[in-house]
């Protein structure tokens, strides 16, 4: 797939990256989930379309609105009223709500501003905040920056960095030195 003025995106690295992950999931012996907003389900649609992915996979939250964040996923009021639904307290508790209301041993949550508006000078578009939880540890979030070079790049990479933290989560070594910047 190619978007116009970024060059090429391919869509066979999120397909590897997906399937390397469930592989994971299931060299572990857990089921995945996820819990999106500026992605929309793509990172859940990854892992659905390989073949025999029903063995890895529980669920998925596509939680565009604060309603579904809260309801879905019992992300509380304050949190969005005091941060907002991209930040590092909204991404934590999208992932730790994905996996108390899944049948799952990993969470991958992603909310994000993929453009082409509803940037800010404090959240410009681009800004992604991951939410990671795995049974038994604590909840990681980290935010990423992107390039504001459409948003389908920007939902592209927001799925490749997704998984890339799965992989990194279930000990794939390979999952840090195959990002890149």
């Amino acid at each position: 797939m190619t978007e116009a003025g970024v060059g090429e995106i391919r869509d066979q690295d999120v397909g590897d990256l997906a399937d390397r992950f469930l592989k994971a999931c299931k060299r572990s012996g857990i089921l995945a989930t996820t819990a999106e907003s500026c992605t929309g389900g793509l990172i859940i649609a990854a892992m659905t379309d390989i073949p025999g992915s029903s063995s890895m996979v529980d669920r998925g939250f596509v939680t565009y609105s604060n309603e579904a964040k809260m309801e879905m996923l019992g992300v509380s009021a304050r949190t969005l009223d005091a941060h907002g639904a991209v930040s590092s307290q909204t991404a934590a508790e999208m992932a730790e709500g994905a996996l108390k209301n899944a049948h799952a041993g990993i969470a991958l949550a992603v909310t994000g501003i993929a453009g082409p508006d509803g940037g800010s000078a404090e959240k410009p578009v681009g800004l992604v905040w991951f939410g990671l939880a795995v049974t038994g540890k604590p909840v990681h979030v980290e935010n990423r920056i992107f390039d504001n070079r459409g948003r389908d790049f920007i939902r592209r990479e927001t799925v490749k960095h997704a998984l890339r933290m799965g992989l990194k989560a279930l000990g794939d070594d390979q999952a840090v030195s195959a990002e890149r910047p």
